[in-house]
């Protein structure tokens, strides 16, 4: 007979060896997701340099950051097709090498315009890696092990952006600011290596046919929405922000109904059938407008109210990268143990309130309390990021994950940008309107403090609504593929 301590050990040696064998691929996701993301917020810190280095206006400065965006959110439907065709490795490090040839030419670029071009190569090359390397992480992790290795994926989603202006501060005082795009050559030569050598070649599956209608719809909407959103931070009844709105709404509506037709989309719209994959992105949606809205305004608050210089800012703002980088990976281990909602509540409970602790703002307050409250906001998104983000992937079937992840990427940039746009605007109407009141012989300083307060407070009542849906927050259930099939077909009716 055999031993049975020797089967134990057997398989927990087999287990932890497979546990081990992902640790390779698992890297090479996590250089080229890192190096994207790190890239999202460097630049933002340059935008003075910039605009004195090519002898520019801000506004066209701004769009070096926009231009980047727009390529972003139009690549991104592409993705799923583009994997499923041609194999996630290859388009992943083809996606890689892009946006590397795009880095290394914004660096030589000699005019605004140059650098707005190569701009938009870096964003069609970054805009798929998210995607493709989140469904490549759930297809690589074992059902048991899935939160935990999601949540070491989801360290480079929090942990970048909060480095991003560190690091740039330190490269524009100290080196130059070419650095700032330079430094992804190594970075993706990297990541170029470890992918070729470590990511696996998935199973061959029959190509889809291409939907050519979502195709060029796609795109269109995403990039127009978000080039509206974008022009809104300036003015929301300009010409420019509502052509860009009704073009993209348009081209939405007719996108979501072309999806919906087709029996092979470029999006799986049909993913919200699933009660339990519409709740978890409702949440997520939530999320992502109070977390990259505040994200927006903790450095405006440092430099504009407080005066600190942008790498003194971006040292300030690490507490929220530590607490990310602590939570996440212990959400991920939560989330196998208990399921989504309770490592959800918590990390929706710290960001609300320490968004609220922030409506209290002064021009006074302490730089300890701000980065206290900074820790629990990283805490809270490490926390909350992860487990919605595995929470939806298991809302839908497994087979059709390479084509909901796009999805979820687009519909957060839209989101994201709308955010940014939006906190923008309501603090420069805010700071606007409370000038005129401001008594005669006061600090305008105070006035401005005091506009951020409003601000944090509505990005805390956001986090709030997010917080009391999480509470509803359900295991998903085991849907099959009915869910996803056309609206045309006989058998579209959810079992």
């Amino acid at each position: 007979m055999s031993d049975p301590s020797a089967i134990v050990r057997n398989t927990s040696e087999e287990r932890a060896f497979a546990i081990k064998d992902i640790l390779a691929p698992l890297l090479a996701v996590i250089i080229g997701t890192f190096m994207v993301l790190l890239d999202s917020t460097v630049v933002n810190v340059a935008v003075p340099t910039l605009v004195q280095y090519f002898d520019s206006s801000l506004h066209t400065i701004q769009w070096s950051i926009a231009a980047y965006t727009l390529a972003l959110s139009a690549v991104i439907p592409l993705a799923g097709w583009l994997s499923d065709k041609f194999q996630p490795k290859r388009v992943f490090l083809i996606s890689i090498g892009l946006f590397t040839i795009g880095s290394v030419l914004c660096a030589f670029a000699q005019t605004a315009e140059q650098l707005i071009a190569f701009r938009v190569i870096q964003g069609m090359g970054g805009g798929m890696v998210s995607p493709i390397g989140m469904a490549m992480v759930y297809r690589l992790a074992p059902p048991d092990k899935r939160g935990s290795i999601i949540g070491m994926f989801g360290i480079p989603l929090l942990l970048a952006p909060a480095l991003g202006p560190v690091l740039s501060g330190w490269l524009i005082e100290f080196v130059s600011w070419q650095w700032i795009f330079l430094i992804n050559l190594p970075i993706g030569m990297i990541g170029l290596f470890v992918g070729i050598k470590h990511l696996p070649s998935f199973s061959e599956k029959e190509a889809p046919s291409l939907d050519i209608v979502g195709m060029l719809l796609g795109p269109v909407a995403f990039a127009m929405i978000t080039y509206g959103v974008s022009e809104g931070g300036v003015s929301w009844t300009s010409a420019k922000t509502l052509s860009g709105l009704i073009i993209g709404v348009l081209a939405l509506v007719l996108f979501i109904w072309s999806c919906l037709r087709q029996e092979q989309p470029l999006l799986e719209l049909r993913a919200f059938r699933s009660t339990d994959f519409t709740r978890g992105i409702i949440i997520s949606w939530i999320m992502q407008a109070a977390m990259f809205g505040s994200v927006l305004l903790f450095p405006l608050l440092l430099q504009q109210i407080r005066g600190f210089t942008p790498l003194t800012t971006g040292l300030i703002l690490l507490p929220q990268a530590v607490g990310s980088m602590i939570f996440m990976p212990m959400a991920g281990r939560l989330f196998d143990k208990v399921g989504a909602r309770p490592p959800l509540v918590a990390g929706m409970t710290l960001m609300t309130a320490a968004l609220f602790t922030m409506s209290f703002v002064r021009t006074d307050t302490p730089l300890l309390l701000i980065m206290i409250v900074l820790f629990f906001m990283g805490s809270g998104m490490g926390l909350s990021m992860m487990s919605l983000n595995t929470h939806v992937l298991n809302a839908i079937p497994k087979s059709l994950v390479s084509r909901v992840t796009p999805l979820t990427s687009a519909s957060q940039q839209v989101i994201a940008s709308f955010a940014v746009a939006g906190f923008t605007g309501y603090l420069s109407s805010r700071m606007t309107s409370s000038l005129p009141n401001n008594p005669v012989g006061t600090n305008p300083m105070d006035s401005h403090a005091a506009s951020f307060a409003d601000t944090f407070f509505l990005a805390a009542c956001i986090a709030c609504a997010g917080l009391v849906l999480s509470l509803f927050l359900r295991k998903p259930k085991q849907i099959t593929d009915v869910f996803f099939v056309p609206l045309n077909s006989r058998h579209n009716k959810p079992q």
